[in-house]
């Protein structure tokens, strides 16, 4: 009997985006996947026309969902209360975490990430450069904290850039079974000093020396993705 495919909640939170709004928000809704998802795009009171741009998407994208977070702060702590308001609004078992900055290179990007969300899988981190993803799977979200409170620290600083990006842990989307989510979440408000930071960007690196990456390339002509 085949298995079915996962079912995905894409979140993202959006500031003053309409423009990226625009242009990337139609990757995520014309994905070529022959299973059920949503794209939850939580508004952390833009002032431009994000609102506008929305609605007119909804009414094109039955599967397009929106909601507002009031009194914008940016700060971690306000971007984990943007992403608890999207976990709350989804409906399907896996959610991923991801940045209107950032757009699927394909259109079959959701069929590519549902390769790695098998039973013994809770979270997923993506990266993608130009044509290739590379995935990092984790049985526990135990075994990805330091990249998470890595990433999601207030201060991106060292952070940046492309060399080197999954060795850094610079990681473009998380897929996360639904009820770790919120246990996710809470790695965002952690602080960390000088040092601590230290330590967590060489044990991200030590990592992932040691873990190993799933790596696709990607092909958006009708052909299917090669490993």
């Amino acid at each position: 009997m085949e298995q079915k495919k996962s079912r995905f909640s894409v979140i993202m939170t959006v500031y003053e985006q309409a423009q990226e709004l625009e242009k990337n928000l139609p990757a995520y809704l014309n994905q070529r996947y022959d299973s059920d998802y949503e794209i939850i795009v939580v508004d952390e009171s833009s002032t431009d026309n994000t609102e506008d741009v929305l609605k007119l998407l909804k009414n094109e994208y039955a599967h397009l969902y929106s909601t507002f977070l009031p009194k914008p702060d940016r700060n971690v702590i306000r971007r984990r209360l943007a992403f608890t308001l999207g976990v709350k609004a989804s409906k399907y078992e896996w959610v991923i975490f991801t940045d209107i900055n950032y757009t699927p290179t394909s259109s079959r990007w959701l069929d590519i990430v549902a390769g790695f969300t098998d039973s013994n899988t809770e979270m997923v981190l993506g990266y993608t450069k130009n044509t290739t993803m590379r995935f990092q799977q984790f049985s526990h979200l135990d075994e990805a904290q330091k990249r998470l409170q890595k990433a999601e620290r207030r201060k991106a600083d060292g952070h940046k850039g492309n060399h080197l990006k999954c060795l850094r842990g610079k990681y473009d989307f998380v897929a996360i079974r639904k009820e770790q989510a919120h246990e996710a979440l809470k790695l965002f408000d952690i602080k960390i000093n000088g040092l601590r930071l230290l330590s967590l960007r060489l044990g991200v690196i030590w990592q992932g020396l040691l873990h190993n990456f799933n790596t696709t390339k990607i092909k958006d002509s009708g052909e299917e993705p090669t490993e």
